[in-house]
């Protein structure tokens, strides 16, 4: 699988761990601890692709950066 970058963070108004993945329009996936967010958001990535795939639709590259590392 290419490496996407994830965002994890907390929200207050989940009451629940989110992770994101930027570059994947709509794929995100929660959980109790962060941890979790990430496990459920790497099956949410695979199954975002393979209906990608299935559909002939295309697949982004890896672009996302956060501003943290979009200055070097």
């Amino acid at each position: 699988m290419k490496r996407y970058h994830i965002n994890i963070f907390w929200s207050d108004a989940d009451k629940s761990w989110i992770a994101d993945v930027p570059d994947l329009k709509s794929c995100s996936a929660f959980g109790d601890t962060p941890a979790e967010a990430l496990a459920e958001v790497e099956k949410a990535m695979e199954g975002w692709l393979a209906v990608a795939r299935e559909d002939h639709l295309p697949i982004p590259k890896p672009r996302y950066r956060p501003a943290i590392y979009a200055a070097e």
